[in-house]
């Protein structure tokens, strides 16, 4: 079979390209393409032979151009449909509030269902847990969630300790945007989260950041988040992505 030549699209930092390269396929990567400037460095760096475009796909096969006529316009509405996603959600911490049944919220904004799903994952033994793939040697107060995203995004938080077998899915927002983009880490082992959250019913503001700060919460950094997606350990350069994880995409099975 003659050698597949492949063109890698939105390319991050080449988890497409790693995976085909542990998949034993004969194949060559002739180009691939990124606006990531961060992700562009990680892939040059792990993958230094490759033509390496720094341009968009529409520019490459010209593509009709959405809202052309005014696209500083089209730019800035669809900055604010973000910033809209992610404003103060005006969470009250009334543990008064509740259904029934299995749609019963128990803590956070978590129903008597949802808690009992994450427990059966935890519960897979055939599933590595999180402490498998996390770092030792770094500084992790740098990746400790400040006091104000605690107290403004407490209930969303999606919060798994060392010992757990799953977490979300991060996402390209993970760093800046709380909802939706990835688990935090709890450190403080020790400390129940249920009494936690239960506890901040009629707290002030700073007592409620005194209790949430008990629970040591963390970002997982660029490195464990590679760990997660299955990137090798050689996969070098995770330092320069930082907290700045949109550019990763993890291989897949080809």
């Amino acid at each position: 079979m003659e050698p597949l030549r492949v063109l890698e699209l939105y390319s991050g930092v080449g988890g497409m390209h790693h995976a085909l390269r542990e998949s034993c396929i004969p194949a060559q990567v002739v180009a691939a393409i990124d606006v990531n400037t961060v992700a562009n460095e990680v892939y040059r760096f792990n993958f230094p032979h490759t033509q390496l475009l720094a341009k968009t796909i529409e520019v490459l096969m010209e593509f009709p151009k959405i809202e052309s006529a005014h696209p500083q316009k089209y730019a800035m509405d669809v900055e604010n449909k973000i910033q809209g996603k992610n404003t103060d959600p005006n969470i009250s911490f009334d543990s008064s509030i509740h259904c029934s049944g299995k749609d019963a919220i128990l803590f956070k904004l978590e129903t008597a269902e949802e808690i009992h799903r994450k427990n059966q994952q935890d519960s897979d033994l055939s599933v590595q847990m999180l402490k498998d793939f996390l770092e030792d040697d770094v500084d992790m107060n740098q990746y400790l969630l400040p006091p104000k995203s605690l107290l403004r995004y407490a209930l969303l938080l999606d919060i798994v300790q060392p010992t757990c077998r799953r977490s979300m899915c991060f996402t390209k927002g993970y760093g800046s945007y709380i909802e939706g983009t990835g688990s935090v880490l709890q450190t403080a082992e020790d400390v129940q989260i249920e009494n936690i959250y239960k506890s901040l019913t009629n707290l002030s503001q700073e007592e409620k950041i005194t209790k949430l700060l008990m629970l040591k919460l963390r970002y997982f950094t660029p490195k464990e988040v590679a760990n997660l997606l299955g990137f090798p350990p050689e996969f070098g350069m995770w330092d320069t992505c930082r907290l700045q994880l949109s550019c990763i995409k993890a291989p897949k099975n080809l």
